[in-house]
């Protein structure tokens, strides 16, 4: 018999609630900062088949991969010969994950011996071994990268509790206490999720909760359907491009075509660059994930949960081998940067069909900043994931200072910082006035983020963009500032690429400054009301109010 209404409204809701309290207990329970303080994590609750049901709103960039990772352990390991207690572990980038550092855990859940579902969380480790501390920044093949799990199944009592996978993770790391510390808050929010999905089907019966899962992710692809349908049919191009692959001046293009076809959606990536050889290539996965975001963010409200319901009207074409879809054992690590190119390539695509609804080009980088430290016996690692300022829009200014939207990560405070490190201090974290594009709506701003090294030991690893190419405005806005990152010592300033690393010494004073979000709209049609609160704010300086816009207002003359 059909769930009616009620009961299909409080069971979904049940499920949603138990996926975003999942979310909540892996960071709460995390270990490094990484995940603790910017909630690099997600978690999500899986039908039998390993349908995403529902996910935990945290970072996009994992909402397309959970999926194809379960996929993959199924294949090796039937879900039929589950036992209560097995799991399944990946971060294979070849059999449908991201990078090394995303670590996959699937928890099957059971109710009177009958599986009824699974308990799924990842998180970004930090330190999962390879060639050099957090990031290998000149790796050449995957192996290099890092420990590669393959999708494999294991038993939480029998291998994990000081079994032989525990040993075998710690052994390969550089440190074993933060990262076996996150892998079990990961074991927590899946055991917490699976005790919800039981109380569920204790209270409604397990056929009720399947039913209920089933129309709720069919509810998920009527309404991605709908928003698709409502957009008129036809083919747009967009194109943006990664600075360089960190050996060459020469840039990266994504290029992509975005057709609709009533309530379809065709994502062609024909024309994008060629597979590189350091870390910036984008894993299939990671490529879809990052389409999925940038179509329901455009087209789509946010009310309608992110399941596997609304994958289902979208097709990728994605060349094989290409920068957006590597052959194994091409490096993975840094594959952010492409992704957020895949993301603003859709955007530019989708401003031909909905232009009041993209966003100019942000920041949209991942700037993940790393300092190691090793005093001959143990080693500290520190891993930033930094922001910048978001493209404006039709009706609004970008925000500032935030991470870029694949990530959504949170920054992490400077008193954990100082908790948690001794060998560099924290000197200034600044808005950096005029980095965002003027325009009708003005992009939100960069900042400064500037640590000093206090002890010996040190190096700094460094993957990022937009050092070379700005971020675009739409329809007459102004492209924002770019990106840079420098290191003082002894006076003399030393320029630091965007993809590499170099050894610090005692005294390095290390700056790194993010971008600003584009315009969106001539300058000149900016309210002057807004242009004198700019000035006001310190956000725009008195040159740039006079240089972009025709009058400047009391604000801007009394300065």
């Amino acid at each position: 018999m059909a769930l009616d209404v009620i009961d299909q409204a409080v069971i979904s809701q049940g499920i949603i609630a138990a996926a975003r309290e999942m979310g909540s207990k892996l960071v709460r329970s995390a270990f490094s900062a990484v995940v603790r303080e910017a909630a690099d994590a997600s978690a999500a609750l899986l039908d039998p088949a390993g349908r995403i049901v529902a996910q935990a709103e945290m970072i996009p960039m994992h909402l397309g991969s959970m999926a194809e990772t379960f996929k993959a352990c199924a294949r090796h390991h039937p879900p039929e010969d589950l036992r209560d207690g097995d799991f399944y572990l990946s971060n294979d980038p070849y059999e449908g994950g991201q990078h090394l550092p995303d670590v996959y855990i699937f928890s099957p859940v059971f109710l009177s011996g009958r599986l009824i579902g699974f308990a799924a969380s990842v998180a970004h480790h930090l330190e999962m071994g390879g060639a050099a501390a957090g990031i290998v920044a000149n790796a050449t093949d995957i192996y290099q990268e890092g420990l590669r799990l393959p999708p494999t199944c294991w038993n939480l009592q029998r291998h994990w509790h000081g079994g032989p996978l525990q040993r075998l993770v710690a052994a390969n790391i550089r440190v074993p206490r933060l990262t076996i510390g996150d892998f079990n808050a990961q074991f927590a929010a899946n055991a917490l999720g699976a005790e919800r999905l039981v109380n569920l089907a204790t209270r409604y019966g397990v056929d009720r909760i399947g039913e209920a899962m089933t129309e709720l992710i069919a509810y998920s692809e009527r309404r991605m359907r709908m928003e698709i349908a409502a957009v008129p049919d036809g083919t747009w191009h967009g194109e943006d491009a990664v600075d360089d692959d960190g050996v060459h001046d020469q840039p990266l293009p994504v290029r992509v075509a975005i057709t609709i076809d009533g309530d379809r959606i065709e994502a062609d990536f024909a024309g994008t660059a060629g597979e590189v050889a350091r870390n910036l290539n984008s894993p299939l996965s990671s490529t879809a994930s990052a389409t999925y975001a940038a179509i329901k963010a455009t087209l789509t409200s946010p009310d309608i949960p992110f399941n596997h319901g609304m994958t289902q009207p979208v097709t990728l074409r994605v060349p094989y081998p290409s920068l957006l879809n590597p052959q194994p054992p091409a490096p993975v690590h840094a594959r952010m940067e492409a992704c957020y190119r895949v993301f603003n390539a859709v955007m530019k695509a989708l401003a031909g069909a909905v232009p009041d609804r993209v966003t100019a080009c942000g920041y949209d980088t991942t700037t993940a900043l790393t300092m190691t430290r090793f005093d001959g016996q143990h080693y500290q690692v520190v891993t930033e994931v930094l922001g910048g300022g978001y493209g404006a829009s039709v009706n609004r200014d970008g925000e500032s200072a935030l991470a870029s939207p694949l990530a959504n990560c949170t920054n992490t405070p400077v008193e954990a910082l100082d908790l948690d490190y001794s060998f560099f201090r924290l000197h200034a974290w600044t808005l950096r006035a005029d980095s965002g594009g003027a325009g009708r709506h003005r992009g939100g701003l960069g900042y400064d983020r500037v640590y000093e090294v206090l002890e010996p030991g040190c190096t700094l690893t460094l993957y990022a963009d937009r050092f070379r190419l700005a971020p675009a405005g739409l329809f007459g806005g102004h492209d924002g500032m770019r990106a840079s990152c420098s290191v003082e010592r002894n006076g003399r300033i030393i320029d630091v690429a965007s993809k590499g690393m170099m050894p610090l010494e005692v005294g390095d004073v290390v700056t790194i400054r993010t971008g600003g979000g584009a315009g969106y709209g001539a300058p000149g049609e900016r309210d002057q009301v807004l242009v004198d609160d700019d000035v006001a704010e310190g956000y725009v300086s008195v040159h740039r109010a006079w240089r972009h816009h025709a009058s400047p207002g009391a604000a801007v003359e009394g300065r």
